[in-house]
């Protein structure tokens, strides 16, 4: 039988999994990433319904309403589809924490090793932390740990034209814009263009967590 890490995943299952990453200062307070937890559920839902204004309009269109779709009784079946990716080696995903609490997700999803090395990366922070250097910071922590431990040499992450917010998330660590994919997503019950941003292991020789720390973004404990 594989052995398990406190959370449940395989250890050794493939490269830089399972992990815990940071922390790093922000002026909201102290950002990690560790793997989700079946328990997160309750904060999990209680901030997606909260968030609904802030979060809905960015996220794809999917079958079933916010609420029912972001229950507490949701919960599991993300958590086992995450869980059943990491032990793949497809995804790696996150819970964002802030000061010991949940406090949003960051996933890398679509891992493909061999000659690309490639994934995509995702995330949603809380509305109450927004502005305050924590997306940033997740952002960094999961971008040293793809071109280090998991050694992937690309990433890439799409994002609507008119969310700004998540455009400086990525470009304060090191994404630059590639393209325009036309009506490339379903969001909100229309098909949206999006930006694809990339970065590749090369533009970060010092690694995105001394860029952000360099730029003030955040500080190292």
């Amino acid at each position: 039988m594989q052995p398990t890490d406190a959370d449940g995943f395989p250890i050794g299952r493939h490269p830089g999994w399972p992990a815990r990453l940071g922390p790093l200062r922000t002026a909201r307070g102290a950002v990690a990433l560790r793997p989700p937890r079946l328990r997160d559920g309750g904060i999990w839902s209680r901030t997606r319904l909260q968030d609904r204004d802030y979060l809905q309009k960015w996220e794809p269109t999917a079958l079933g309403g916010w609420r029912e779709r972001n229950a507490p009784a949701a919960w599991p079946a993300q958590w086992a589809a995450l869980r059943g990716m990491a032990r793949r080696g497809q995804a790696l995903p996150f819970a964002v924490i802030v000061d010991g609490e949940f406090a949003g997700q960051l996933t890398v999803g679509n891992v493909v090793r061999g000659a690309l090395r490639s994934a995509w990366i995702g995330y949603w922070v809380a509305s109450r932390l927004a502005g305050g250097g924590v997306a940033p910071a997740a952002v960094a922590l999961a971008v040293d740990h793809c071109f280090g431990p998991v050694g992937l040499h690309r990433l890439e992450a799409t994002v609507r034209p008119e969310n700004e917010r998540s455009i400086r998330v990525l470009e304060k660590s090191g994404f630059r814009r590639e393209g325009l994919f036309q009506r490339y997503l379903d969001v909100a019950g229309s098909w949206r263009d999006h930006y694809v941003y990339a970065l590749t292991t090369e533009e970060v020789p010092d690694g995105a967590v001394t860029r952000l720390v360099r730029s003030g973004g955040a500080s190292r404990f």
